[in-house]
C-alpha cells in the first residue's frame, strides 16, 4: 500500500508539474514594439515581458532605446527587415545595449550598433548567465560584439551573424567577440571583418565549437590574432576560413593557450581550415604555446590549407597531416572573398581522412556561405584541402 500510495503522490506531483508548465505556455504573449504598436520602446517590452513570452520588434532604427532582461525564457525577433538598435551614447547598466541577466533566452534578426561603455568594454549584446542563442543578427562598431560573464555554467550559441568594425581604440583592446570563462561556445556560420588592434574572436570557454565561419580581416583590418583561445579547452576548429590582413597587429593568426591552461582538459582540432595571411614579413598561421599548457593536451592538424608567408608546424607540437601549404597568390580572389585554391583539381589528391576524435567527426558537413550562413556538403570521395568543397 505504502508503494502504491507513494507511486499515486509522484504521478500527483509530476500532472500537476505538467499542467504548470502548460499553464505558463497558453499565457505567453506576444509583445509588439514599433511606431504605433503596444510598445513603442524596446525598453518598455523588456520590462513588461514575462516568463516564455515572445518580443517581436518592427523594422526602424531605435536610438538609445537600451534594456535589460531579466526573464527566465524568452524570444526576442526583429520582424521582416532587421530592426537597428543605435546606442546613441547610452548602455544598460554601463555595460550594453542589452544586459541578459540570467535566462534561456533566443535572439533573431536584431541589428546593434555603437556601443560605447565608461570601461571601454560597450557591448551589443552583454551575457551574463544562463543560455543564449543568437541568429542572424549583426553587431557594427560596438567596444565588443558580444561580451559574456565568467560563470562556468553559461552556454553561448551564435549562427549566421556579423561582427565588424571595430572602433578605433587601442585600450582596452576592441574585440568583435569576447567570451569568457563559460562552459560552451558554439558558432557557425558568421562572419568577421575589419577588427582594430584586438582580436576578431577570443573566448575561454571550456568547450568550443567553431565551424564554417569566415573569420577574414580584410584589406581595411587592423586586428591582432583572428582566433584566440587564450586557456586552453578543448576546441574543434573545423571547416572556417581565417584570413590575416597586411596592417596586422600579431603575426599570429591562431593562437592557442598564450595565457595559460584553466581547464581540466585541453585539446586543439584542427581540420579542413583555409588560412591565409597578406603579411609580407611573414606569420604563424598557428602557435600553441605547449609551456603553458598540460603536457598532455593534444593538437591535431589534418587537411588545412596555408596561403601565404608563414609557417603552419614550425611552432606548434603535434599530429599534422595532409595540411597543403599554397605561396601568396595561391588562392583564386581573397579581395573578392573567392578562397578556393588554385589548382584544386589536383589537391582534391593530397588529403587524408579526417577521421573522428572523442566520438566527433572531424570531416565538414557544411561550408560558408555568403554573404552568411552555411550550405550542406553531402559525403565527398575525394575532398579538398581547405574549408570550401563547391564551386570549382
Amino acid at each position: 500500500m505504502r508503494t502504491g500510495s507513494s507511486k499515486t503522490t509522484a504521478l500527483r506531483a509530476g500532472l500537476l508539474a505538467l499542467g504548470a508548465v502548460l499553464s505558463l505556455d497558453l499565457a505567453a504573449a506576444v509583445l509588439r514594439v514599433g511606431p504605433g504598436e503596444t510598445f513603442v520602446r524596446i525598453a518598455d517590452a523588456a520590462k513588461s515581458a514575462r516568463d516564455g513570452d515572445i518580443v517581436e520588434i518592427m523594422p526602424g532604427e531605435y536610438r538609445g532605446d537600451v534594456a535589460v532582461w531579466k526573464q527566465e525564457r524568452l524570444l526576442i525577433r526583429g520582424l521582416g527587415e532587421r530592426p537597428v538598435l543605435i546606442a546613441d551614447g547610452r548602455v544598460a547598466e554601463g555595460k550594453a545595449i542589452w544586459v541578459i541577466r540570467n535566462g534561456d533566452i533566443q535572439v533573431e534578426n536584431i541589428e546593434f550598433r555603437g556601443a560605447r561603455a565608461g570601461d571601454g568594454n560597450g557591448a551589443g549584446i552583454r551575457f551574463e548567465r544562463g543560455r543564449l542563442e543568437v541568429r542572424n543578427s549583426t553587431f557594427i562598431d560596438n567596444q565588443i560584439g558580444i561580451l559574456t560573464a565568467n560563470f562556468e555554467d553559461a552556454e553561448l550559441t551564435i549562427h549566421d551573424s556579423l561582427f565588424a568594425q571595430a572602433p578605433r581604440q587601442e585600450r582596452p583592446l576592441p574585440h568583435l567577440l569576447y567570451v569568457g570563462r563559460i562552459a560552451r561556445f558554439e558558432i557557425s556560420g558568421s562572419r568577421f571583418h575589419q577588427g582594430y588592434h584586438g582580436h576578431l574572436l577570443k573566448s575561454r570557454a571550456r568547450y568550443n565549437d567553431i565551424r564554417y565561419n569566415l573569420l577574414y580581416d580584410g584589406p581595411h583590418g587592423e586586428a591582432s590574432y583572428e582566433l584566440e583561445l587564450p586557456n586552453g579547452g578543448v576546441a574543434f576548429v573545423v571547416g572556417n576560413i581565417i584570413g590575416q590582413s597586411a596592417n596586422t597587429q600579431n603575426p599570429i593568426v591562431i593562437a592557442y593557450g598564450a595565457e595559460g591552461n584553466i581547464w581540466p582538459d585541453s585539446a586543439l582540432y584542427l581540420s579542413h581550415n583555409t588560412l591565409l595571411s597578406d603579411r609580407l614579413a611573414g606569420t604563424w598561421f598557428l602557435r600553441t604555446f605547449s609551456d603553458h599548457l598540460p603536457p598532455d593536451a593534444e593538437i591535431l592538424g589534418i587537411n588545412n590549407i596555408t596561403a601565404g608567408i608563414g609557417a603552419f608546424t614550425l611552432t606548434a607540437s603535434g599530429t599534422f597531416t595532409g595540411n597543403v601549404p599554397l605561396p601568396p597568390g595561391g588562392l583564386r580572389d581573397p579581395d573578392t572573398l573567392d578562397f578556393l585554391p588554385r589548382g584544386s583539381s589536383l589537391l582534391r589528391w593530397a588529403t587524408k581522412p579526417a577521421g573522428s576524435v572523442r566520438s566527433i567527426s572531424l570531416a565538414p558537413e557544411a561550408e560558408f556561405a555568403l554573404p552568411r550562413g552555411t550550405r550542406p556538403l553531402p559525403p565527398l570521395r575525394h575532398w579538398l584541402p581547405g574549408a570550401l568543397q563547391s564551386g570549382d
